[in-house]
């Protein structure tokens, strides 16, 4: 007896070890509902997803099988109902689409949410596609004859959740949210340029590109959105745009060289827009920039397109970045004129000319015992704006004087000396 009990105790625990066992192999409770459930009975989607979440991708194939086998049920009512409209007419037909636009609407309301078991399922590695092509191929408008039943079936698709109605107002409320970013990126673009103008030490460039970066940036998130609400969705799109961006960083490493150079251009500021500079061998005003090239307008009025990487890897020299320039000119006189006179006359020109600043004083003295002339320095000021202007004033000025005064302005020359030689 004690040997039978102990047998006894030992079947005893081994089947409970199978069955603790045999539950842990179990899925998760399936939340799908009995066939003869009404749509206004099933779980709601929200709170489908939210189950799906922690389930694995066999506890979620059971629970697909079991959201199919309910959509089968759904299809062979709306099956049923559409051989009735058919096979009727009158006012029995138009009965019969009704109960068959009902059967539908019970229909799509499975088909909403076996489609969420199969993105959750799909999104965890699981194969769905004999179910997607199923879902595919059975929702639709049904071969239904009359017009009272088109009409009718017609109608059940405008008014499912699924249907026109509800498409419209998707569409719509994308419409509205793409208009309400466009005009929030307004006004941030507008608030983030007034904040940054009070800030003396931010360049135009600078502000430019954080204002447009800003409504750019509020406007894509807007388009997100807006897809979104469509029931698009993003997430395959925005690891694609990863994947892409990481593939583009190598094939445009030239591009993104061009990128960090213009990110150090806006940082440090050697030049503004409007400023005249000398970069990468070119001269001319810059005229606009973006994060790869600079678009240097030159004196002749052609607009040369420069990489950022280029200008930042050479000197720039900033012509206009002070308020005044010395304007260098040199002017010769024969050793045989008055250099004294001719010292005179340069300083009384510069003191006369209104655009020639007096302070710093302007700078006149012997420079050079050229080959054919005595050269002499004239260094005025003058604010930048009016370089040229009192460069081109000065040395007309000067040629008018020293002819006026007697004062010559050698040139080179060259004394041909002829030899002859008679015949022997």
């Amino acid at each position: 007896m004690p040997t039978l009990r102990l047998l006894a105790l030992f079947l005893l625990l081994l089947g409970s070890v199978v069955a603790a066992q045999g539950t842990q192999d179990l899925p998760a409770t399936r939340t799908v509902p009995p066939v003869e459930t009404k749509a206004s009975d099933l779980v709601s989607v929200d709170v489908l997803r939210a189950r799906l979440k922690p389930l694995t991708k066999a506890a979620l194939t059971a629970e697909l099988e079991g959201w199919f086998t309910l959509l089968q049920a759904r299809v062979e009512t709306v099956s049923v109902a559409d051989v009735e409209v058919i096979e009727t007419s009158g006012a029995a037909q138009a009965d019969a689409g009704d109960r068959a636009a009902a059967a539908r609407a019970e229909r799509d309301a499975v088909v909403r949410r076996v489609r969420v078991v199969v993105d959750e399922l799909g999104a965890k590695g699981g194969e769905t596609g004999e179910v997607e092509s199923y879902v595919t191929a059975v929702v639709g408008l049904p071969p239904v004859t009359g017009l009272q039943a088109t009409w009718t079936t017609v109608l059940a698709w405008l008014r499912s959740p699924d249907g026109g109605v509800a498409l419209a107002i998707d569409v719509g409320l994308a419409l509205l949210i793409l208009v309400a970013a466009r005009i929030v990126s307004g006004i941030l673009g507008g608030l983030l340029s007034r904040a940054l103008g009070q800030l003396s030490q931010t360049s135009d460039l600078l502000r430019s590109f954080l204002v447009h970066t800003a409504r750019r940036v509020v406007f894509l998130i807007g388009v997100v959105v807006a897809l979104s609400q469509v029931g698009i969705d993003v997430t395959p799109f925005v690891a694609a745009i990863g994947a892409a961006g990481f593939v583009i960083g190598f094939a445009l490493q030239g591009t993104l060289s061009n990128f960090a150079a213009g990110v150090m251009i806006l940082i440090y500021r050697p030049y503004d827009i409007g400023d005249v500079v000398t970069a990468a061998g070119i001269t001319g005003k810059v005229d606009s920039m973006t994060l790869v090239s600079t678009t240097i307008k030159t004196g002749d009025n052609q607009s040369i397109v420069v990489p950022n990487g280029s200008i930042w890897g050479g000197v720039i020299t900033n012509i206009t970045a002070n308020p005044t320039r010395r304007i260098d000119m040199t002017f010769g006189i024969g050793y045989r004129d008055d250099i004294g006179r001719a010292k005179q006359i340069l300083q009384e020109l510069c003191a006369q000319h209104e655009l020639v600043l007096g302070d710093p004083a302007p700078v006149i003295e012997v420079s050079a015992l050229g080959a054919s002339s005595v050269d002499l320095i004239c260094r005025p000021w003058a604010k930048t704006g009016d370089y040229w202007t009192v460069f081109w004033d000065l040395t007309r000025q000067v040629k008018e004087r020293f002819d006026r005064e007697g004062i010559s302005i050698p040139f080179p020359q060259q004394d041909v000396h002829i030899y002859r030689h008679e015949p022997a």
